[in-house]
């Protein structure tokens, strides 16, 4: 049996691999358009760049935008363009109805930035730096940083290797009750 598209495009069996209701997808497909460039609207195959996608109030300023991007992005190009597909699984992400597990892989996979499936000591830096900003101010000097960086290990790193793998940051984040409540955006 073929995907049954809808009169806005949007395929009924995309509505059943997300966590967002249908009319949450219809108000997704919504603000999609209005990222497209004019001419592109009528079309579903289009991608909206990394550039148009940071300008939703939602995202102008979560230190961790652009990995957000990448890291939702199916681009070959690997430039942080969302599809509508890609928007979808975004925003299925961070909304209410997803559940912890999924939450935490893909803030799993926003903080690791050299996508090797690890949070290593770089890792960990560029996440504190995002947090901190990257102003001379409000960095911490090396000598924080380092210590920082060996209490989140002492703290995390169960199998002591050196690195965060995803189960050991998954057993953190469980017993973290702020995390599913602020890993969201409501549109």
């Amino acid at each position: 049996m073929l995907p049954v598209t809808n009169t806005v495009g949007v395929q009924e069996s995309e509505l059943e691999l997300t966590f967002l209701t249908k009319q949450e997808i219809l108000l997704a497909h919504c603000r999609f358009k209005e990222l497209l460039p004019k001419e592109s609207r009528n079309t579903m195959d289009y991608r909206v760049p990394m550039e148009k996608i940071l300008t939703m109030p939602e995202l102008k300023s979560n230190p961790f935008r652009q990995r957000i991007c990448y890291v939702f992005s199916t681009s070959e190009a690997k430039d942080g363009s969302l599809s509508f597909e890609d928007f979808l699984d975004f925003l299925s992400v961070f909304s209410d109805s997803a559940t912890p597990e999924i939450k935490s892989h893909y803030a799993f996979r926003i903080f690791d930035f050299d996508d090797d499936g690890t949070l290593d000591r770089n890792d960990l830096v560029k996440l504190v730096n995002c947090l901190t900003g990257d102003a001379p101010e409000t960095r911490l000097s090396q000598e924080e940083m380092n210590q920082l960086i060996g209490n989140i290990l002492e703290e995390s790193d169960i199998d002591k290797d050196g690195t965060v793998n995803l189960s050991e940051f998954q057993h953190v984040i469980s017993r973290s009750p702020d995390f599913v409540s602020s890993f969201k955006i409501v549109l």
